[in-house]
């Protein structure tokens, strides 16, 4: 595995801008109304574009009462109108250290990074505010939304040093990092997000599950399921190896019950992970770290059934 592979730099991540230009990422109405915004929300109120006529009801501000229509029907009608909303992001970066390993092309860490970066560029490029946190063993690092490639650049920064601190001896992973950062961004993202977690959910527990419903309930949210295939692709011959960074283990795969064991593991948390989707409804867009990140997630936002939260 090359060192690109292995760590990722910040002008390697600013040179995603390009790559991104071209993902459907989380596809908006566009109205074609004259006088429309740049984004028509499902969100009703006193905006640009007429909706529809409706009845009075209380608590309606009288300045939407339609006076001509009320006079011909002698009953107070109103005007509906929807609202152009924004939507800011916030993108969620897992670089732990069980994100720092890859058994071809690049680590976990360096895919998770690709993968934030091409949604950041894609974000801004429609004209959205983006920010996000990065998370690894220590603190946590984040930036504010914004509409700026300055701010962009400032979040590719942050993952970049995120991911030069991970070395193989740094020990074992903090589980409960994953649901401190999610109650964080729970407590900001109250309502009208777009939330996007890439991480490989490692150390995941029912809290994580009630933290995405919570947000998911509010927010739109994605999120980007980081593996390496090789669990799942198991030579059936040798031993190997593997470390938690401290104590370490060996794995009989020309056993076949060893090698059963494993890949029932990494199959049924695959398969807990991705039910979330429809459990949750929201997206759980699997990437591997053994191919190419951009036309993975090109190809999972263009096949995905998910849409939008409807507010």
């Amino acid at each position: 595995m090359s060192d690109a592979g292995v760590y990722v730099s910040t002008n390697e991540l600013v040179a995603l801008e390009a790559t991104a230009r071209d993902l459907s990422f989380v596809q908006k109405a566009r109205s074609h109304q004259q006088l429309a915004g740049r984004m028509q929300s499902a969100m009703r109120g006193r905006g640009l574009i007429f909706e529809e006529l409706r009845d009075y009801l209380p608590g309606d501000d009288i300045r939407s009462i339609d006076w001509r229509v009320t006079a011909r029907t002698s009953r107070p009608v109103v005007r509906v109108y929807s609202e152009e909303k924004e939507r800011p992001a916030l993108i969620i970066v897992d670089q732990r250290i069980n994100m720092f390993f890859g058994s071809r092309r690049s680590m976990k860490s360096v895919t998770a990074a690709e993968a934030a970066m091409l949604c950041a560029w894609r974000i801004l490029g429609s004209g959205d505010r983006v920010g996000g946190f990065v998370f690894g063993e220590g603190a946590t690092s984040e930036v504010k939304p914004h509409r700026s490639r300055n701010a962009v650049i400032a979040f590719a920064d942050r993952i970049a040093e995120k991911n030069k601190e991970l070395r193989a001896d740094a020990g074992s992973a903090a589980s409960e990092q994953l649901d401190a950062v999610l109650e964080t961004v729970s407590n900001i993202a109250h309502h009208d997000h777009l939330v996007v977690v890439i991480s490989d959910f490692d150390g995941h527990t029912a809290r994580t599950r009630d933290l995405l419903l919570r947000l998911s309930s509010r927010n739109d949210v994605v999120c980007i399921l980081v593996y390496d295939p090789f669990l799942l692709e198991l030579p059936k011959s040798g031993d190997i190896v593997v470390s938690g960074g401290g104590a370490q283990a060996e794995l009989a795969l020309r056993t076949t019950s060893v090698r059963t064991s494993i890949d029932a593991f990494a199959r049924n948390r695959g398969r807990e992970l991705r039910a979330w989707q429809s459990e949750l409804g929201l997206a759980m867009l699997p990437i591997s770290a053994a191919e190419e990140t951009a036309p993975q997630l090109r190809r999972l936002l263009e096949q995905s059934s998910w849409r939008q939260r409807r507010r």
